[in-house]
């Protein structure tokens, strides 16, 4: 599963899955492009990839705001002739009973979690379209298929997700591009790490719901984004997979 003369366009690259993500894309040949609005986290993960061989730059780039995203994505398309690979990954949440959300932090979840990928996928499809080839994977959330419990407008916004990836595949298809989405589950990540933190007994709860007996670690979904990237997914477009330990089934 390679992926050399590739150039993989990724957002949220600095940490967890994002940069297990980038460190994967790099190691099997591909050009990395790691964008986030953590500038240090982003240029550690570059460094991760050069050091083990692998090209990659760092992009400063708010998946919310749709015209910094056009100017990133169209500096690298004209440095580096184009983007063959997207991968939507950027996220955050805050974990709180709906009841006592307010809207600005609605507006935020939506606004990373749903608008970011939107505004991401527009700039970049276009140049695909043209091209007539192209792959794009957005990371949602088995909450985004199953609810999750102080997740609401977050499992609003990764359900949103779905529905987006299918329709971008069907309309796309006929241009040799393929669009599917991955669900990751219970991951360690650093966001998950902040959850554990405010409510420490829900680790044991959660790990004994999943068949795996384990969560998650960022390489798990990093494989499967791989994987539906990969050649190998070639006959592959407008699915759901989930990369839970059997948490979910469906």
């Amino acid at each position: 599963m390679r992926f050399d003369g590739k150039v993989a366009f990724i957002t949220g690259g600095a940490s967890g899955i994002g940069a297990a993500t980038c460190t994967t894309f790099g190691g099997r040949g591909a050009t990395v492009i790691v964008t986030d609005i953590n500038d240090a986290g982003a240029k550690q993960t570059v460094a991760a990839i050069e050091n083990a061989g692998g090209k990659a730059e760092a992009q400063h780039m708010d998946v919310t705001n749709r015209d910094e995203v056009v100017r990133v994505v169209q500096r690298v398309v004209e440095k580096q002739g184009k983007i063959d690979i997207l991968v939507n990954i950027a996220g955050w949440d805050i974990v709180e009973p709906f009841i006592d959300s307010k809207p600005e932090t609605w507006e935020k979840v939506l606004g990373i979690n749903l608008r970011g990928p939107i505004n991401v996928t527009h700039a970049v499809l276009k140049g695909m379209i043209e091209r007539q080839s192209g792959v794009i994977i957005s990371v949602s959330s088995d909450a985004g298929r199953n609810g999750s419990m102080g997740e609401a407008v977050y499992s609003g916004a990764k359900g949103g997700i779905i529905g987006f990836t299918k329709t971008i595949a069907r309309e796309t298809a006929r241009f040799g591009i393929r669009v599917n989405c991955v669900c990751p589950g219970p991951t360690e990540t650093p966001l998950l790490e902040t959850v554990f933190q405010k409510m420490p007994k829900v680790r044991e709860s959660i790990l004994k719901a999943i068949p795996l007996r384990r969560f998650g670690q960022p390489q798990d979904p990093a494989n499967a984004i791989a994987f539906m990237a990969s050649d190998l997914a070639s006959y592959i477009t407008g699915q759901t997979l989930s990369v839970s330990g059997g948490l979910t089934m469906f």
